[in-house]
């Protein structure tokens, strides 16, 4: 009877190996599933970049008062906002951000202007997450 009972006590022993390579395998599984949706949920940049552009067209045309244009840039503001990506619009006098800006030119400042400020801004900006994938182009008052 020992003989017997050798064996079911390595069999229970072989079934308790054998469920904790399954259960490791399940979480592995788990984890791998888990990385790929967080990959693949982030924003979807090269979208973004397009929609982008031609929220700029659509913007450069609004500004020239074309109501229709303003609508279809407030839509595609929103769609840009709603997959995770961020339009910079500096007004101005707001102070230069080197991370979000890119300053095309620069003109004196009077004793009015504060340097180093946004004297003009010229095209919005892009940021998705911490990242500036355009930045805005503006015109800066110098010291």
């Amino acid at each position: 009877m020992t003989d017997v009972d050798d064996q079911l006590r390595q069999l229970a022993e072989r079934v308790e190996d054998l469920t904790r390579v399954v259960v490791r395998q399940a979480q592995t599984l788990d984890q791998l599933v888990d990385a790929d949706r967080a990959r693949t949920s982030g924003p979807d940049l090269p979208l973004l970049v397009e929609l982008f552009a031609v929220f700029v067209d659509a913007d450069a045309c609004a500004r020239s008062g074309d109501a229709a244009f303003a609508s279809i840039a407030g839509s595609l503001e929103r769609l840009i906002t709603g997959r995770g990506g961020e339009i910079i619009t500096p007004s101005v006098g707001d102070p230069f951000e080197v991370s979000t800006m890119e300053a095309v030119d620069v003109r004196p400042a009077t004793a009015d202007d504060t340097p180093r400020t946004v004297a003009d801004p010229i095209r919005p900006g892009l940021r998705v997450g911490p990242r500036s994938v355009r930045p805005a182009m503006v015109t800066v008052f110098g010291d």
